[in-house]
C-alpha cells in the first residue's frame, strides 16, 4: 500500500494567526477559499503533532474545494501551553471557541488520535456545531486499548518507533514559543490522552452528525472495540486500513478517497 512520503508535509498556508480563546493564545491556519454551498472543514491533529505532521500531506487536496480551519491545540506547535490542566473537554471548548471568533456555527470535522477525541467531545456536546464527523484512531473508552498499548510494550509494532518520536519533537522545536519544555509537555499530553474518556455508550447513541470511524488494522485499539462504537453511533459507517499502524494512518494514500466521498 503507497504512503505518503514524510517529506510531503510542507503545506504554506493561506493565512495564520493566533486567537484569544479561553485564556490562551491559540494558534490556526486557514487554507482554500471560502464556499457558499460547503461547510467549512475543520481539522484537529494528533497528540504531541503539529497541523503539517499530521494533515501536510493531505492538506492540499482537502482546501483544494474547501475552506480548511486548522488549530494547534494547548500547548501544541505555536499555541504555548497555559498552567491549566490539558483535558478532552477543554481542549474541545476551545475550539468551540475559536469558531466562535471566526463567525463559524457549523463545520465538519477529521481528527486525528487526541483530535479525533476532541471531535467526538464536540460532536456529543454541542451537536448542532457539527455537520460531518470523522474521528480517527479514537476509543470511547480506555477498554479499547491493546494490553501492549495501554502497559506500553515499545517492542509492540502498534506503538510509535523511535524515528516516529524524532519526528514529533524535531516539529515541536521548530515552532514551539518554549521548545525546552518538549518533555514536560509530552508528560502533559501523554496524561490527557491517557485519562479516563467523558462518554458513556448512551452518549455515542445520541450523536447526530453522520460519522465515519476511521481505524488501522495494526492500531492502537481492538477492532472490535470501533465495530462496537459503529454500532452505538447512528448512521455510523467503518473504515478500517489494511497493513496500517496509528502513526501511519493518516499517511495512507488510500484514505483520501475515503474522506472525499464522505464529506462530498
Amino acid at each position: 500500500m503507497t504512503d505518503f512520503h514524510r517529506t510531503d508535509v510542507m503545506t504554506v498556508p493561506n493565512s495564520s494567526a493566533h486567537a484569544k480563546v479561553n485564556g490562551q493564545e491559540m494558534y490556526y491556519e486557514i487554507h482554500g477559499t471560502e464556499h457558499e454551498d460547503r461547510r467549512p472543514l475543520v481539522l484537529l491533529h494528533g497528540g504531541v503533532q503539529t497541523v503539517g505532521l499530521t494533515f501536510g500531506a493531505m492538506l492540499p487536496t482537502l482546501s483544494a474545494e474547501r475552506y480548511v480551519i486548522a488549530p494547534e491545540l494547548q500547548g501544541h506547535g505555536h499555541t504555548p501551553d497555559t498552567d491549566r490542566p490539558m483535558t478532552i473537554p477543554d481542549l474541545a471548548s476551545d475550539v468551540v471557541a475559536l469558531l466562535d471568533e471566526l463567525g463559524v456555527r457549523q463545520a465538519d470535522f477529521i481528527g486525528f488520535s487526541l483530535g479525533g477525541l476532541v471531535a467526538l467531545e464536540i460532536a456529543v456536546r454541542h451537536p448542532e456545531r457539527v455537520g460531518r464527523l470523522v474521528p480517527a484512531a479514537v476509543s470511547y473508552s480506555q477498554d479499547g486499548f491493546h494490553d501492549e498499548v495501554r502497559a506500553p510494550d515499545f517492542n509492540s509494532p502498534r506503538l510509535p518507533s523511535q524515528a516516529d518520536f524524532q519526528e514529533m519533537a524535531d516539529a515541536y522545536a521548530a515552532v514551539a514559543p518554549h521548545p525546552e519544555h518538549f518533555q514536560d509537555f509530552f508528560a502533559k499530553c501523554s496524561a490527557a490522552a491517557n485519562a479516563p474518556l467523558p462518554w458513556t455508550a448512551d452518549d455515542l447513541r445520541t450523536l447526530s452528525a453522520p460519522t465515519l470511524l476511521v481505524i488501522g488494522d495494526t492500531d492502537f485499539f481492538h477492532i472490535e472495540h470501533l465495530a462496537e462504537m459503529h454500532r452505538l453511533i447512528p448512521d455510523a459507517q467503518l473504515a478500517v486500513l489494511p497493513g496500517t499502524t496509528h502513526m501511519e494512518l493518516m499517511r495512507r494514500k488510500v484514505l483520501l478517497p475515503l474522506l472525499t466521498e464522505f464529506l462530498g
